[in-house]
Formats: C-alpha cells, structure tokens, sequence
C-alpha cells in the first residue's frame, strides 16, 4: 500500500469506529426492542432480579423521563422527528474535528450517535420510543424506563463530560507548574 493509501485508511480510523460501535447500538437496541414490542403486551413486566429489576414494556412518547410527553402531539413529533437529525449532524460535525488517535472520545460520540439513531428509528416506525428496562427497589422507589440506545447517550455524555474535566484539570496543573 502506498503512502496516501495509508495516510486515507488512517484518517477514515475515526468514521469505521463510528461505524463499527453505532452499528452494534443500534443492532442490539433494534433487536431487543423488537423482541419486547412482539413478545410482551403493553405494560406486561417480567421480573429478572426480584424487588430490583424487571423487563417492562413501556411506550415513552416524550424524551428521557417522559419529558415532553404530555406536550401537544404536533409540537411533540415535528420536536422528536427533527431533532436528531440535527443532532446526528452536530455530533459528526465535533468528530470530524477529533483527532484520529482520541479513541476515549470517538467512542464516546460514536456512543451517543448510535443511540441517538436507535431511538430515532422507533419513532419514525412508531411515532414513540420502546423502554424496557425497568429498575425499582421493593416498589418504594422506581427510576423511569429506558432501553439500550438511552444507556448508550448517557454513557457517551457522561464519557465526554469525564474527558473534558480531566482535560481542565490537566491544563491547570500545567498552568500551576
């Protein structure tokens, strides 16, 4: 292979991570949300860990923890049905920018990008998100549904936030050397 060969298979790294990482995302949350949608009636719930864990299916019309979900349905669906794509285009527009070898942020970008597009296909199929994870302690306290594709958004912000408060921690070490 010769040099610009090389040199474009380096720097297309960073987008075959996207691929690769967004495309599982996206493939597992698909699948598990399928599986729920055609093997469990709404609402049904089946217990994986007692009085801690079950698997519920659940319909979110709104955003994470139901925001938006009482909204009006036209604000609510032209807000769900354009807002991704805008989003998608903001987070390849940050990794065109990261460097190559920045793997940690990357993946991170490539987290959020492949849950963005997950819950993105449920509400162009359905016109609302599947959640089916269901977390509860003894019925007295319950966090709200979700499914693969949020873990994958909040897992990806939250690796980015990591990233940039050691990236200021580091600049003001350096500042104080």
């Amino acid at each position: 292979m010769n040099e610009q060969g090389l040199k474009g298979l380096v720097m297309n790294k960073k987008y075959l991570w996207l691929l690769a990482i967004s495309g599982f995302l996206i493939s597992f949350d698909q699948i598990i949300k399928m599986y729920v949608h055609t093997h469990f009636t709404l609402g049904e719930s089946y217990t994986v860990i007692n009085n801690f864990f079950n698997l519920t299916y659940v319909r979110n019309f709104g955003a994470a923890f139901g925001f938006l979900a009482e909204s009006h349905p036209s604000f609510r669906e032209i807000f769900f049905l354009t807002m991704p794509p805008i989003a998608l285009g903001i987070i390849l527009t940050i990794l065109r920018g990261v460097k190559n070898d920045d793997t940690k942020q990357i993946i991170a970008l490539s987290s959020i990008f492949g849950g963005a597009i997950g819950n993105y296909i449920d509400r162009l199929r359905f016109r609302y998100v599947i959640d089916f994870l269901d977390f509860h302690l003894y019925g007295k306290w319950s966090w709200p549904a979700f499914n693969i594709a949020d873990m994958a958004i909040v897992g990806g912000v939250g690796l980015l936030l990591f990233l940039m408060f050691m990236e200021n921690k580091n600049k003001e070490s350096e500042v104080k050397s």
